[in-house]
């Protein structure tokens, strides 16, 4: 079985069964804790966590995956990758174990066709049900489960959701090691390669567990570990996966695949990191000395040295990135559109670290030849320390390197050079403390305020002379003297992009005013950057134009609330961002459909007429004469900007705009809410996800109206007769139900006529079969005891006349069928598991 086989397999499966194929997410998650995305739940760890809400109750996923934690001993065994992809089905408070369990097992016995013999499974010391499901519904040989402990509990730390897992395990066979299951057996032989987490619990303070009120479901099957074991083969680099990335690396190699071990590990090794390096590239990772981009680097580097220590100098990393996109692009055709970027920038590290590589090992083949001289057999740390510091020569290599000929590094040595490093570049550099102003006073004083510069498009990129740079453990503060920067002020939020000088580069990843019209860049320093240096700022460009659409979009939305709903609707806040708006207004009800209605059309009609957006630099007395209304929140000098956006808008505001109203392009809302009492707040988006919008909401009518065989147009009335019907049957198959049952009651009550009935009726449910019984023993008897099968599941129902405990009697009973349950002294109901048992119970109920 192909690769691309195999993801539509396993998608079509889940897909067909009620889940919604949600596509990867990025390798960088937006979970701040994490490097890389390392697990196919990381993009709905929110919906986990409560945090957001999920737009569906059950998804499926194959997403790509990066650790870091195996990267050297990649190429030196036929399993371990950096970069995966993780299969995965999930539930939001929709199906559990049950249901879990029923569609891995379905999957893997039906639409793998694995031997249900060479299976094996786990589950938690303390997960009877997880045992009971796959011995008694699955059919699963009791002495194929083998219970675990700690392997068998996941959660997402020390506290939050978590629950007991059950993993799936095939069986390679005698010749890979000892028998015995996964608990006992060869690590070898069986191989884990779904794992089932049933997220039940919620970990509070000191370890305790609680029942979660929304149970969920995350599953995970290694994509290239299925695959080699549908395949039949025991390595996951002998899938079609990876046949173009080994060839193109036996040829920089110079070697076949297959020949010698030694030179097999470097084809590995340089496959498997071409594949995690273009996929990492193609994502937005880039090379740098720090955080995943030091990862990057690091893999880039491995399998460039990995090439040239086997005597090639050729290219490397551009054939490395075709055979990539050969098997790949199916899946991912970003790598296709992006392939000439992903090629220059790593070609572009491939040349540096060139030249890095033959300084460095003319070094390090210098300090070997003293080192074995001296019959010694470790490189001193001051050497290691010099390769890194100076030439950029990374520690792991230097280790690889000495390893290879039989010699160490001096570790201590080299920790200690580079603590003496960084306490020197601490006490030359000024140290960012947020608290204390007294810094930015001090720069105001001596350079006085930032100038900003940025709100034409033609001065998003600016010259500019640094002022200053702060220096801090999580981030750095960046200051110039003019800037195309907006600083974060009146809801807007700060602007991104880089600042570069000759010798450094500053990622800005936000904007703020600080010290009364000084405006810090806040971001991360890559190499160095010094006072009084010439440098190019750059803003983000689609960013800011869409910040400043949403902007714009919030003036006319004040606007005609104003004009809607009454001169008493003030701003109370705002959020204007690059994705959408938020508004927050004073208003005491909420915004009827209609008046919405009309202000979107009011707000959108000004957008049609597409007048030009005017800024006045006047007076705040005259500002006021005019009409302006202030915003929330911002604080206004004698001299103040305000912006005429149309016939209706008039506000202060020293935030960035359109030119021309007709470049917001379209304003939608998307909620409209409460926060507090006479507060209201809309949600809007305008421009492109205003289309994107309008398009999702076009498909969702389209695909209703295919739904109800009807045109567009007649969506409404086509669903409104569609619920008639189903009202209508639901009242007449409700009428036929309880007909049914009367009948079979009166049936009952005849050919029983004792005080006790006790009999056996299948194909009800639990709470048919109590209607059932309590119409019984209406009809004159002391005791009715019904118990029947119903979907494979046992149910029991008793109905007295008082004269005896209902709930006594099914306690007494259940037990025959493997249950519990209870109810009321006149009522009771009960569940099981053991179909076997009901004739026996029928008999008992009637002695009594």
């Amino acid at each position: 079985m192909e690769a691309a086989e195999l993801r539509s397999i396993f998608l079509s499966y889940f897909a067909e069964r009620g889940h919604t194929v949600v596509p990867s997410a990025s390798l960088i998650p937006h979970d701040q804790s994490l490097l890389f995305t390392i697990a196919g739940m990381v993009p709905f760890k929110p919906f986990f966590l409560e945090e957001e809400v999920p737009p569906y109750d059950r998804a499926v996923s194959i997403q790509k995956c990066f650790r870091a934690p195996d990267i050297d001993i990649i190429g030196t065994t036929q399993r371990h990758l950096t970069f995966f992809e993780m299969m995965g089905n999930f539930s939001f408070g929709d199906y559990f174990k049950d249901r879990a369990i029923e569609f891995a097992w379905g999957l893997i016995t039906e639409g793998f066709g694995l031997d249900p013999d060479r299976l094996w499974v786990t589950v938690h010391l303390s997960d009877d049900e997880a045992e009971a499901i796959w011995r008694d519904v699955i059919g699963v040989r009791p002495e194929r489960i083998q219970r675990l402990d700690e392997d068998n509990f996941w959660g997402m730390g020390e506290s939050g959701p978590c629950g007991p897992c059950s993993e799936i395990f095939y069986d390679k066979g005698p010749s890979f090691g000892a028998d015995g299951g996964p608990a006992y057996g060869g690590d070898d032989r069986f191989i884990e390669f779904w794992n089932l987490v049933f997220m039940q619990y919620e970990r509070g303070p000191g370890g305790s567990l609680t029942d979660l009120p929304t149970k969920n479901i995350d599953t995970g099957a290694g994509f290239e570990r299925v695959l080699s074991i549908l395949n039949g083969v025991e390595s996951v680099f002998a899938t079609d996966l990876f046949a173009p990335l080994l060839e193109t690396a036996s040829r920089a190699v110079g070697t076949p695949y297959g020949r010698a071990e030694s030179t097999d590990v470097a084809i590995r090794r340089i496959a498997e990191h071409g594949r995690a390096m273009t996929m990492l590239v193609a994502d937005g990772v880039l090379p740098t000395n720090e955080g995943r981009g030091y990862v990057l680097r690091r893999i880039i580097r491995r399998a460039i040295l990995a090439a040239r220590r086997s005597g090639s100098d050729a290219p490397l990393v551009e054939s490395l990135v075709d055979a990539t996109i050969e098997k790949m692009a199916g899946a991912y055709p970003i790598l296709v559109k992006d392939r000439d970027l992903i090629v220059e920038i790593l070609e572009r590290e491939e040349a540096g670290f060139g030249r890095t590589l033959r300084t460095g090992m003319t070094i390090l083949d210098e300090a070997k030849s003293a080192v074995q001289e001296r019959g010694d057999h470790v490189i001193p740390g001051e050497v290691a320390f010099r390769l890194h510091d100076t030439h950029g020569f990374p520690i792991e290599l230097t280790d690889e390197i000495a390893a290879e000929s039989g010699l160490s590094v001096d570790h201590e040595a080299f920790t200690a050079a580079m603590t003496a490093q960084r306490e020197r570049a601490r006490s030359s550099a000024k140290t960012l403390r947020i608290a204390d102003d007294s810094q930015y006073r001090d720069l105001v004083e001596r350079h006085g305020v930032s100038e900003f510069v940025g709100r034409d498009a033609s001065r998003y990129s600016v010259e500019s002379e640094v002022v200053a740079l702060l220096q801090g453990d999580d981030f750095s503060e960046l200051f110039l003297d003019v800037t195309p920067f907006y600083a974060e002020s009146g809801g807007q939020v700060g602007d991104r992009g880089a600042i570069v000088t000759e010798t450094g580069r500053f990622e800005v990843s936000d904007t703020q005013s600080v010290a009364g019209g000084l405006i810090a860049h806040r971001g991360l320093l890559h190499g160095e950057i010094l006072p009084g240096q010439l440098a190019v700022a750059t803003i983000d460009p689609a960013r800011r134009d869409a910040t400043r659409r949403n902007h714009t979009a919030t003036h006319l939305l004040h606007a005609g609330l104003r004009s809607v709903l009454g001169d008493h609707v003030r701003q109370q806040g705002s959020y204007v961002g690059p994705d959408r708006l938020r508004f927050d207004f004073s208003h005491g009800a909420p915004v009827q459909a209609e008046e919405l209605a009309t202000i979107l059309t009011i707000v959108n009609g000004d957008v049609v007429d597409n007048e030009e957006v005017d800024t006045i630099q006047t007076s705040k007395q005259e500002a006021e004469t005019m009409g302006a209304v202030a915003f929330f929140g911002d604080k206004y000098g004698d001299q103040v900007r305000v912006v005429r956006a149309g016939s209706h808008s008039l506000e202060f505001c020293g935030g960035t705009h359109v030119d021309r109203l007709g470049d917001i392009g379209q304003v939608q809302v998307l909620a409209e809410a409460s926060i507090g009492a006479n507060t209201r707040r809309i949600e809007a988006v305008s421009g492109l996800n205003a289309l994107r919008r309008s398009q999702e909401l076009e498909r969702v009518v389209s695909t209703v109206a295919g739904i109800l065989k009807t045109a567009q147009d007649d969506v409404v009335p086509a669903l409104t007769r569609m619920l008639e019907r189903q009202r209508d049957l639901e009242r007449e198959i409700g009428g036929l139900r309880q007909a049914q049952l009367t009948a079979l009651a009166d049936q009952l009550h005849r050919e029983t006529p004792t005080p006790v009935v006790a009999a056996r009726v299948d194909g009800l449910s639990g709470e048919q079969l109590r209607t059932l019984a309590q119409e019984v023993q209406r009809r004159g008897h002391r005791l009715c005891v019904l118990a029947g099968l119903a979907d494979a599941k046992v149910a029991i129902a008793v109905a007295t006349d008082e004269t005896v405990d209902a709930v006594q009697i099914v306690k007494q009973l259940a037990p025959m069928v493997g249950g519990g349950g209870g109810g009321s002294s006149r009522v009771a109901l009960a569940g099981g598991r053991d179909a076997s048992g009901i004739d026996r119970l029928v008999i008992a109920a009637s002695a009594m």
